[in-house]
């Protein structure tokens, strides 16, 4: 998966929370439909891992650290950017975008950076 569609992956699933807390506010003890979409997405991306039945503790670490540290990071990298985006506009103090505004633009940013690949 590229790093544009773990950010549109990331930007939906962040704008489902902002969803989810809304219904929280607005029914504070009613249910919360969850999606899946984060074990979806970790469904997808997560390799599967084979491991000899003689493995080590240590080899078995390496192994699983190998396998998932780049995916991790890749996931860890997009959720960092989505965060440093919205940050931004909290820091500069405006109040005409709206966190689901900036997710949007993300989304469409990337999407249109998909759209100049094809």
């Amino acid at each position: 998966m590229e790093q544009r569609e773990i950010i549109q992956r990331v930007v939906g699933i962040l704008t489902e929370s902002l969803e989810m807390r809304r219904q929280v506010r607005e029914n504070p003890d009613g249910e919360i439909e969850n999606s899946g979409a984060v074990g979806a997405m970790l469904e997808e991306m997560l390799p599967r891992i084979e491991l000899p039945a003689e493995a080590t503790p240590i080899e078995v670490a390496a192994v699983v650290g190998q396998e998932l540290g780049p995916v991790i990071e890749q996931i860890t990298s997009a959720f960092a950017f989505s965060f440093a985006q919205l940050a931004e506009v909290h820091d500069e103090g405006r109040t005409d975008v709206s966190t689901a505004d900036v997710l949007r633009s993300i989304a469409l940013h990337f999407e249109s950076e998909e759209e100049q690949e094809d």
